[in-house]
């Protein structure tokens, strides 16, 4: 019976790379935060905005202080190329871990073709 089994999904998954040549092309993901307001989100606040940011080679630092209050947090924000992210306000650990396990309406998954660009629409 696990042989039949064996056989069928094997059957199934050539049938579907036939209809979907698509997914043997290399993609692109990409995550997309909004930054202010997910600091809001967090760090509670009205407005951020980013003063400064330096990129490594494997993440991105956003240096980011709270505008139109007369003090001010500030707060460092840093995103991983993996979709990894941290995030420190006033020396404290506000979030530590995965954007793209969904935890955050601010951060948005995008998938584009490798080759042309073209952006992966997923149902």
């Amino acid at each position: 019976m696990t042989d039949i089994n064996h056989q069928q999904s094997a059957t199934e998954l050539a049938l579907t790379e036939a209809i979907h040549p698509e997914w043997d092309e290399p993609i692109i993901c990409r995550v997309e935060v909004d930054l202010p307001s997910w600091l809001s989100q967090l760090a509670g606040g009205k407005d951020w905005e980013v003063y400064s940011e330096a990129e490594e080679e494997n993440c991105i630092s956003f240096a980011m202080r709270e505008i139109a209050v007369k003090a001010p947090k500030l707060a460092e924000v840093t995103l991983y190329h993996n979709g990894y992210a941290v995030v420190d306000v006033e020396g404290q650990s506000l979030f530590d871990g995965s954007l793209t396990a969904g935890t955050s309406d601010c951060a948005h998954l995008t998938y584009y073709h490798a080759d042309s660009g073209e952006k992966i629409i997923l149902n």
